[in-house]
């Protein structure tokens, strides 16, 4: 096999290679990488210095990403199960010999049970087009399987966004430092974005004052100049009562709503009736800071407000955003640089994914949503519709561990009647209910280009090393299967290169300019769109009437509300008190600094840096009589977990913050917060309900 190192990236040192690269996981950051590698071995990975937003450093979770290519439990050879399922008993076995009996089992699976008895199920283990949804889409669309309804993350807060602005992009992170006022809401930013911290730091430098909503006292809280510890799932009836105080107070700018917006005096009469002091009991803000806050964001000129997933993960959680994507349409901030709303900038990374994916083959297929793989593998009367499925086939995931409902999930996972065939670099929990576990490449070692959802450049990702043992590529995974099951040869016929070239080749005018040439040249290139980025400062939006919906015809289709309005959580206190009588706590258990949802957790150097742990103020562990450093299991009716309790003021009362995603096998009782959320699904977008539990947490016995 031919040298994958780029001999122009050679370094002066002559035995020294450096090679451009991203970083493949799931944050909007997306970084830049050079590898450095010595006789065919990495040796170092860094920041991109001359990137733009990487700026030379990466975060902690993949300063450690050659430990991971590395590590010593990484599977180099594919593997059939030779014990009962969720034992992790494998023998191995040949290429050959795993991809033969894969396809002939499938094609059985097939003839007996038709197309759609066959499930892909993936999502961010990588976000690189090639290895996520080129050759795979192909294979499955081909086939006529079942679609998958790619939901757990994102979905319920980018449609929120479409209905108000019809585009998933906004405010320019590289245009931050000239906001005025820096509003983090439901965001860690030094967790989950680091790369846009020097920015927040920038405009703070030049006056702007940093704010943080949040339930949660994040690391990125505690750097802030104020943190203001809202309810869970209440962030609409704040941003409702703000815009009662733009319009009362008469801080809206009248022209923009004039030229540029739709039902400014039908939202205006809706805002009324949310004064302050109706927001205060159920965002558990005082009536006096919510005022002080709309006049804040009203008296300035350029605010950012940087939303992030956690907030949409809940019942109402597309209103939620939709509802606050309204705010600077209402005071015209979208027309400097630094104001505006910003969720994602993945809208403009229009790549040509009809030519990667073949979305045109088995368009009639079912759909089933990812956030309900439980009711999927168990339940398929609980509203999938069509046949039982048959077979599972698992890449870029680890459902066992971060699907809602795990209890219902790993009994899915256990049916003997189930073939499953998971494609991985580890051992996971997932992977121990596997028939077939193929050692998949990591990034170091396979072509991709990538989009961001935090910032607007295109990366190149080139492969620094040869793989691994007898790892393979996903997309190389799926050339194979296809193949040998007769699908069209066409399909499978373009190289990693080529569907690099294919993904590029789009008439959208962002990607003017961006050439696979240019990437290889550079490793980046930043979209063509204007510096700084002023999506909206003439209006422009991506709405059916070109204008901010207000009042969307769209969102009325639905049978939804066409105004923002506040749409509160299922598990609350106020909306379901008989339930709140037995679990009185509100669950959140967003990711850990170490961790990004279960990746890294097997990685030891990260891992001894924490432990399954939940926080709970002082207040709620007094009345359960719960010590700090007390073993507690955290529980409602669909399961329970256990954790090492930690007693402080950074959490608001009411509130559990159990950091995550712990791999099963990795925790004492072999569960994780998944045991005790719902298969329960958002307003907009069939999103997942992680954050809308109700617990208890009692002393564990």
């Amino acid at each position: 096999m031919a040298s994958l190192i780029d001999p122009t990236e050679t370094a002066t040192t002559p035995d020294l290679t450096r090679v451009r690269g991203a970083c493949p996981h799931d944050c909007p950051d997306t970084c830049s990488t050079i590898t450095t590698v010595r006789e065919g071995r990495a040796i170092e990975i860094r920041g991109d210095p001359d990137h733009p937003v990487t700026q030379g450093f990466l975060c902690a979770k993949v300063n450690r990403y050659l430990e991971r290519t590395y590590h010593r439990d990484r599977l180099l050879h594919p593997l059939k199960r030779v014990g009962p399922k969720g034992t992790g008993t494998f023998v191995e076995v040949g290429w050959d010999e795993a991809l033969d009996d894969i396809a002939s089992r499938l094609t059985g699976i097939v003839a007996n049970h038709g197309a759609e008895s066959v499930l892909p199920y993936s999502y961010g283990g990588t976000m690189g087009l090639v290895q996520s949804e080129s050759v795979d889409r192909r294979f499955f669309n081909a086939l006529g399987a079942s679609r998958l309804l790619r939901t757990i993350c994102s979905s319920a807060g980018g449609e929120g966004l479409v209905m108000t602005n019809g585009v998933r992009f906004g405010a320019d992170s590289e245009a931050l430092s000239q906001s005025d006022l820096v509003i983090l809401w439901g965001t860690n930013t030094l967790t989950s974005n680091p790369h846009l911290w020097p920015f927040v730091l920038e405009a703070r430098k030049n006056g702007a004052p940093v704010l943080c909503i949040d339930p949660i006292r994040t690391r990125t809280a505690e750097q802030c100049d104020e943190w203001l510890p809202i309810r869970p799932g209440t962030d609409a009836a704040l941003a409702l009562a703000m815009m009662h105080v733009l319009f009362e107070e008469g801080l809206q700018d009248d022209d923009y709503l004039a030229r540029y917006t739709l039902g400014a005096d039908a939202l205006r009469a809706r805002v009324a009736e949310w004064t302050p002091e109706r927001a205060a009991p159920i965002t558990g803000l005082p009536a006096t800071r919510i005022r002080q806050l709309g006049q804040q964001y009203g008296r300035a000129k350029a605010a950012f407000v940087r939303i992030n997933y956690g907030l949409q993960r809940h019942a109402g959680g597309g209103m939620a955003v939709r509802t606050i994507a309204c705010l600077p349409s209402i005071t015209g901030h979208w027309r400097r640089p630094g104001g505006g709303v910003q969720l994602s900038t993945s809208g403009n990374f229009q790549f040509n994914r009809a030519a990667l994916q073949r979305p045109d083959l088995g368009a009639t297929a079912r759909s089933v949503n990812m956030s309900q793989l439980g009711h999927a593998l168990t339940r398929p009367d609980a509203g999938v519709g069509g046949p039982p499925v048959k077979a599972l086939v698992v890449y870029n995931s680890n459902p066992a561990d971060v699907a809602p409902d795990r209890r219902m999930v790993l009994q899915g996972l256990a049916r003997d009647d189930l073939f499953t065939v998971v494609l991985e670099h580890f051992q996971t929990n997932t992977a121990d209910y596997a028939d077939y576990l193929l050692p998949a490449t990591t990034q170091l070692e396979h072509w991709d280009v990538h989009f961001a959802y935090g910032h607007n450049y295109v990366t190149l990702n080139r492969p620094a090393i040869e793989p691994l043992g007898e790892c393979k590529p996903n997309s190389e995974i799926f050339r194979q299967l296809g193949r040998r099951m007769s699908l069209p040869a066409e399909l499978f016929a373009d190289d990693d290169m080529e569907l690099i070239r294919q993904a590029l080749d789009t008439a959208y005018p962002a990607f003017t300019g961006v050439s696979f040439d240019l990437l290889t040249e550079r490793g980046w290139a930043r979209l063509n769109v204007p510096s700084p980025y002023l999506p909206f400062a003439k209006g422009e939006f991506g709405t059916p009437s070109g204008k901010c919906e207000f009042v969307s015809s769209r969102m009325e289709a639905l049978g939804l509300d066409p105004l923002p309005t506040y749409t509160p959580p299922r598990e609350l206190p106020e909306t379901a008190p008989e339930l709140a009588a037995r679990y009185p706590l509100s669950l959140i258990s967003s990711p850990r600094h170490y961790f990004l949802n279960t990746t890294f957790v097997n990685i030891e150097s990260l891992r001894k840096q924490a432990e399954p742990e939940c926080v709970m103020h002082p207040h709620d562990a007094e009345r359960r009589g719960l010590p700090a450093g007390a073993r507690v299991v955290i529980h409602n009716d669909r399961g329970h977990f256990t954790a090492t309790l930690r007693v402080e003021d950074s959490v608001r009362e009411g509130v559990v913050w159990a950091p995550s995603i712990w791999w099963g096998k990795f925790a004492a009782d072999g569960q994780n917060a998944n045991a005790v959320t719902s298969q329960e699904l958002t307003d907009l977008g069939g999103g997942a309900v992680f954050y809308d539990v109700l617990v208890e947490v009692s002393a564990a016995d």
